[in-house]
C-alpha cells in the first residue's frame, strides 16, 4: 500500500498521460529510479519531479541525453542553479534550430503555393 507521497507506476502513469512501458522505458535508461518493494514499483515526488521534466523537455523537442543532464543535474551540489544556467544555454540552442526549421518549412510552403499554382495553370490550359 501506498502513502500520500507514493505512487505506483499506475498511478504515475495516469497523472501524466503516459502509459506504463512509457514509464518502465525513463527508468531502463536511468532517468528514474523508482524504489522497489517486491515486484512493485513505488515512486515518491523526486521521480514525480524528474518524470515532469523528461515529458516537458520531450514536449519542447531536446534530446533525451540533453534530458538526462538537466534531470541529473537538479541532484547535484549547486542543484537549480547550475541546472538553469544549463537549460537557458540549451533553451538559446533549441529556438536556433527552430527558427531554422520554421524557414524550412516557410520556403517548402512557398515552394509547394507555386506549383501548384503552376499545375492549376497548366489544368485551365488544358481543359480550356
Amino acid at each position: 500500500m501506498t502513502t500520500p507521497q507514493e505512487w505506483t507506476i499506475a498511478q504515475i502513469a495516469e497523472d501524466f498521460g503516459v502509459t506504463h512501458r512509457t514509464v518502465r522505458h525513463y527508468e531502463d535508461l536511468g532517468l528514474l529510479s523508482p524504489e522497489r518493494r517486491g515486484t512493485q514499483r513505488i515512486y515518491h515526488r523526486r521521480e514525480r519531479t524528474r518524470l515532469a521534466l523528461i515529458l516537458r523537455g520531450k514536449r519542447l523537442g531536446f534530446p533525451l541525453e540533453e534530458i538526462r543532464t538537466i534531470v541529473n543535474m537538479y541532484d547535484e551540489a549547486q542543484g537549480p542553479t547550475s541546472q538553469l544556467r544549463y537549460v537557458l544555454e540549451q533553451i538559446d540552442d533549441r529556438r536556433t534550430d527552430l527558427q531554422r526549421r520554421l524557414a524550412d518549412l516557410q520556403e517548402a510552403m512557398q515552394e509547394l503555393d507555386a506549383f501548384e499554382r503552376r499545375c492549376r495553370e497548366e489544368l485551365g490550359r488544358r481543359e480550356g
